[in-house]
């Protein structure tokens, strides 16, 4: 005969389980009327099954652990969300040199900007600034030559703000009925040209034969507009803000799409143009081969449609 409190301890330690347990009890109970043999070979095959219950729990455990799908998009969402957060209140390129990548910016700057008013039935416009890129910027801002800084404001209730033809003095649009839309932009070792109409008929397609903006009032750049537009607007907006930049050269965008520079005082042009040339710190790039430079750079937009292209020479 086999002693059963014997037979219970030599079973795998899993079978300490409540229902491996009770099962073995019954098993030993049995065993009594076994021989050792048959005892031996029916332990065994409790053990196997013991194990093999064992593994399936492991798995079952493993499967619970890993993450899901969805469990990884929300986490990516949230990290997403936290790098906004820290992120810093503006954009700063350091490639302008690069006057195509300064361009191309700009165009997104303006593409964005027109897309807002449209989708939300609002007006939006898009300062521009120009300050010392020889010193950290400043608040308030310092004027100079070599980092060109754009914002992005919309109306809040989706009107000017501003009503009727508009007069000297300037009457600053009222921070507190803006909203700012995405970040300042900051393009450094790039200056605001005003150039001069090309005189050169297509073909091809290139800055010199580029469509005539005929008129200051069709321009952005470091001698255009002739005046300072009579609807500046500040940056930051909001109630209870300290001004850092204040942007007297802007274009504006109607729900419509429709382009113009400042304000409704400017009608509508075949062709607005925001010049730029490269800058070596606070000094612009040559004059020669021709007064617009070496690496001269137009962006235009038309009035009506608000489509921005970039000409390069």
């Amino acid at each position: 005969m086999i002693n059963t409190q014997t037979l219970w301890f030599r079973f795998p330690r899993a079978a300490f389980a409540r229902e491996t347990g009770q099962r073995i009890s019954r098993i030993a109970w049995m065993c009594v009327r076994m021989t050792k043999s048959e005892c031996l070979m029916l332990k065994e095959s409790v053990s196997r099954q013991s194990a093999i219950k064992h593994q399936t729990s492991n798995s079952k455990q493993r499967s619970r652990a890993a993450f899901t799908l969805i469990e990884l998009l929300v986490v990516m969402a949230i990290i997403a969300i936290l790098l906004l957060l820290v992120a810093p209140a503006f954009t700063n390129i350091k490639g302008g040199r690069d006057v195509t990548s300064a361009a191309y910016t700009i165009k997104g700057v303006l593409d964005t900007a027109r897309t807002y008013a449209m989708s939300n039935n609002t007006y939006t416009w898009v300062g521009f600034y120009e300050e010392d890129v020889s010193q950290s910027s400043t608040n308030p801002a310092t004027a100079g030559i070599g980092r060109l800084v754009m914002s992005i404001v919309a109306s809040k209730d989706g009107t000017t703000i501003y009503t009727g033809t508009l007069s000297s003095p300037a009457v600053e649009l009222d921070p507190t009925k803006l909203i700012q839309v995405g970040k300042l932009t900051k393009i450094d070792n790039v200056h605001l040209q005003t150039f001069p109409d090309p005189t050169a008929t297509p073909p091809p397609d290139t800055f010199a034969t580029r469509p005539a903006p005929g008129l200051n009032t069709a321009r952005i750049g470091d001698s255009s507009p002739d005046n300072p537009s009579l609807s500046p607007f500040r940056y930051p907006v909001g109630p209870g803000t300290t001004t850092q930049y204040t942007f007297t050269k802007a274009v504006q965008f109607s729900p419509l799409g429709e382009a113009r520079i400042d304000n409704n005082n400017y009608s509508l042009k075949t062709a607005i143009e925001v010049g730029i040339k490269p800058s070596h710190g606070t000094t612009p790039d040559s004059s020669s081969p021709s007064p617009s430079g070496v690496n001269p750079v137009a962006i235009q937009l038309t009035g009506e449609g608000g489509n921005v292209k970039i000409y390069r020479r």
